[in-house]
């Protein structure tokens, strides 16, 4: 009479497979997570820079001379609230001056998630 092994999986055999597959699933759930949080971050800064965009956009199309010095100013977009804060600098050329636009998140008071420079002309007269 012979004896035949059963066939099928030991149950070492089936544990070392469901600790391969925790590890891949654990793997594949960080790189998700890590892939939403970049994605939002981008967002925040492709807005941000939309802000800072329409801000030059809008001083080149009133033709505005801004003073020099500090003005700030909140802009809605996607539904948030951003504050903006442009720094005004006189050029060696008077006819010029160069505007700093940088844009802060709902979330930071301090940390800018855009920034864009960009010059006004002084309107001709």
């Amino acid at each position: 009479m012979t004896h035949r092994r059963p066939r099928g999986f030991t149950l070492l055999e089936t544990l070392v497979a469901l600790a391969i597959l925790a590890i891949a699933l654990t793997a594949a759930f960080r790189a998700m997570g890590v892939t939403a949080q970049s994605s939002a971050e981008l967002r925040e800064r492709l807005i941000g820079d939309w802000i800072a965009e329409n801000r030059l956009a809008e001083l080149r199309a009133t033709q505005a001379w801004p003073p020099a010095g500090s003005n700030e100013g909140s802009a809605e977009q996607a539904g948030r609230s951003y504050r903006w804060r442009e720094d005004v600098k006189a050029t060696a050329n008077p006819l010029f001056r160069r505007v700093d636009v940088s844009v802060f998140g709902p979330d930071s008071a301090e940390h800018a998630i855009a920034r864009l420079s960009g010059y006004v002309a002084r309107p001709l007269r």
